[in-house]
């Protein structure tokens, strides 16, 4: 369970000019008193090719942090365009804002950001080099993207399972008398039953050949003449040569399950709880 949960972010200044500062107003929770203080971080992504162009625009110490809802303001600088290839300053590309425990990352939050000039004339014939001053941001705030981490606090009893528990017991039993054992069993059951039924089938035939056979030797009269045959009709005669097993065909169906990243909301308010966020000192 997460010590610190993020609870909003909210866009002071959107849309705004491309060369203005970022300003966020951040409301999270503490359940427990932390001894270290919480660093925010804000990165521009300035092109999709290469993290080379990543920006750093802004990072912060948050502390000390009183346990309950907390809310302060982080402020940033623009991006440098001098560090953003030409072709990437113009159109979508993304900001992060993450926060740090310790050193390690435990919540990110990533929003859009679609960057164009405040003309339609210009957006329709830009200039090979971009004017700057006259393009405009509109950072994507109702969809942001979440990706939380399990990390460990203060306590040792908070970190993650690095590795699956021990199972000592799982080594002492041979894989083939815990796996699998059910389809053994199934397998000798199939196969005595296809021994019975061929021992079966044996037997029949060496009936029925017995039972051809008087047949035969009571159709012949002393005097030698054959006996009279009954007739059979057409409708009671069986084609044993086009007769075949029916095969019996098992189909699974399985549904597909989707996975992947979602886009996700924070974390909502604790419900109950009325009290104004506390102001945290920024450093």
């Amino acid at each position: 369970m997460s010590v610190v949960s993020l609870l909003g972010v909210n866009i002071l200044n959107n849309p705004a000019k491309f060369t203005d500062n970022y300003v966020f107003e951040i409301t999270f929770e503490c359940l427990e008193q932390l001894e270290k203080d919480l660093e925010w971080k804000l990165t521009y992504v300035g092109s999709a090719t290469s993290d080379q162009y990543d920006q750093e625009l802004d990072s912060l110490l948050v502390g000390p942090i009183p346990v309950g809802v907390n809310k302060f303001v982080f402020e940033a600088d623009a991006p440098k365009t001098t560090r953003i290839p030409d072709a990437d300053i113009l159109g979508v590309t993304v900001v992060l804002l993450t926060c740090s425990y310790d050193g390690r990352e435990f919540v990110r939050v990533g929003y859009y950001v679609n960057n164009e000039y405040e003309t339609d004339e210009l957006n329709a014939d830009p200039p090979a080099k971009p004017i700057v001053e006259k393009i405009r941001r509109n950072v994507l705030a109702d969809k942001p993207r979440v990706t939380r981490f399990a990390i460990k606090w203060d306590s040792e009893a908070s970190a993650p399972p690095e590795f699956p528990p021990e199972q000592p017991e799982a080594d002492l039993q041979p894989d083939e008398d815990e796996y699998g054992a059910e389809e053994l069993d199934e397998d000798a059951e199939e196969e005595e039953g296809a021994e019975a039924v061929a021992e079966n089938a044996g037997e029949t035939s060496a009936a029925a050949a017995t039972t051809d056979g008087d047949a035969e030797m009571a159709g012949v009269e002393e005097n030698g003449e054959p006996a009279e045959e009954d007739e059979m009709s057409d409708e009671g005669s069986v084609d044993l040569e086009n007769e075949s097993e029916d095969e019996l065909e098992e189909e699974v169906e399985g549904e597909a399950v989707e996975g992947g990243d979602d886009a996700m909301e924070v974390d909502e308010k604790p419900a109950g709880s009325s009290s104004k966020p506390q102001e945290v000192m920024v450093q």
